[in-house]
């Protein structure tokens, strides 16, 4: 199996540019207004207009208004929504759009049961639980992962180019998801850093 790959928090042309070059599978535009990645409507429509066929873009939102989510969706049109809060499935599913919904994993939480709701979700994400929904580099014990999944698992929190070969064979995800990890500075990606990332899971995979 080939493990997907996201690279989250694209803010600047060259970034979206070294994403599709490496072979990456999705790009993230956030739209959680704390985060140094967060776009305006008019930057994400730019950075989604100008990225080539067949990689899949992905709007990130932490509870955000109904009316927050229909406005992305009309002028930057994602193929794909990632909700990273405490929405409600129904709140998840009423946009009629494919989306991944993310669980914040700490000791004591039970993953399968957290989304056993969102069984209509098209994967589930498991990311480190930080203050501040994500972004922070921080990892989690993989352990608690379940080996046994409903749904394809995306895995995140805390990966880069050295541990996510490890990650991989560890918890066989269906795909991984790293921001942080392959940045230069907050909200700048490093293109070397995405190219090892992308090289990394490709061996994992080999």
């Amino acid at each position: 199996m080939r493990t997907r790959i996201k690279i989250c928090g694209i803010t600047r042309d060259a970034d979206l540019r070294a994403t599709a070059e490496a072979g990456a599978d999705a790009f993230g535009l956030v739209f959680y207004p704390p985060s140094p990645r967060f776009l305006t409507l008019e930057r994400a429509r730019e950075l989604s207009r100008a990225a080539p066929a067949f990689l899949t873009s992905v709007a990130l939102f932490v509870n955000a208004s109904e009316e927050e989510v229909k406005r992305v969706l009309e002028v930057v049109q994602p193929q794909v929504l990632q909700f990273h809060g405490e929405e409600p499935p129904e709140f998840c599913r009423a946009f009629g759009v494919p989306y991944v919904k993310a669980c914040r994993v700490k000791a004591g939480v039970d993953l399968l049961e957290y989304w056993r709701p969102f069984s209509d979700a098209c994967g589930w994400l498991a990311d480190a639980w930080v203050e501040g929904y994500g972004g922070a580099g921080t990892g989690f014990d993989w352990s608690l992962v379940p080996a046994v999944r409903a749904k394809p698992l995306v895995l995140s929190g805390g990966l880069n180019p050295e541990n996510v070969g490890e990650a991989i064979r560890r918890v066989k995800p269906w795909g991984v998801d790293v921001s942080s990890g392959v940045e230069s500075a907050k909200g700048a990606k490093d293109a070397e850093k995405i190219a090892a990332f992308v090289a990394e899971v490709r061996n994992a995979d080999g």
